[in-house]
């Protein structure tokens, strides 16, 4: 089920900026040529994500989970001109879509794009890191929240995507591997006494994360 009504969400999209025609182009690439096409945060998330890199003035920017570009290109667009995103995917085929409408975008000296297990790739990146962006495999959100929080700046924001999960974290009768490792990761960062967080509606559920 969605979290937010349909036409609530229609209505959203239809009362903020549009995307330029190069994500327009790359949405449909996306839903045309790639499996499981609703990863992409799409319009709405795009553009709060380019807001939320505009207005904490971050200019290190660190994302799990490139898919197709759409969500390093919004963020791209809220960054300082010597700001940086590294962006990463295990999956070949996802970096390549990214690499090219990167290069397409005017920010493809803003965003390095890192393939292989994001695990490994984040034991060789250095913090501090302004804002990090996670929106990949659900059964390592734990895992990835504990390697990025001491990499974290001081004022820095963790934003942790599909934390609602299409309202399957109050199904008490999902136990799927994926909702499970949601409902966990929900648990630990509210219970976790270093940091302060607030779970939001959008989309499919939004968690910003900020040190205490």
């Amino acid at each position: 089920m969605p979290v937010v009504d349909p036409a609530i969400e229609a209505y959203t999209e239809a009362h903020s900026t549009p995307p330029p025609p190069l994500l327009v182009e790359l949405a449909e690439e996306t839903s045309r040529s790639l499996p499981s096409p609703g990863m992409m945060v799409g319009h709405v998330e795009g553009r709060f994500l380019e807001l939320l890199v505009f207005a904490t003035g971050a200019r290190r920017v660190l994302e799990i989970g490139t898919f197709s570009g759409y969500s390093a290109l919004s963020m791209a667009a809220g960054l300082p001109p010597d700001g940086r995103i590294v962006t990463c995917d295990i999956e070949p085929r996802h970096a390549e879509v990214a690499r090219r409408f990167a290069d397409r975008s005017g920010y493809a000296d803003r965003i390095e794009i890192r393939v292989g297990p994001a695990l490994d790739t984040l034991e060789t990146l250095d913090g501090p890191f302004d804002l990090v962006f996670v929106d990949a495999d659900k059964v390592n959100y734990t895992s990835y929240y504990e390697a990025v929080l001491p990499k974290l700046a001081e004022r820095g924001l963790i934003v942790v995507d599909n934390t609602l999960w299409s309202g399957r974290v109050l199904e008490e009768a999902d136990d799927s591997e994926d909702t499970v490792a949601i409902r966990a990761f929900n648990d630990r960062v509210r219970a976790d006494p270093r940091v302060v967080c607030v779970q939001l509606p959008v989309r499919d559920g939004v968690t910003l994360v900020a040190r205490r």
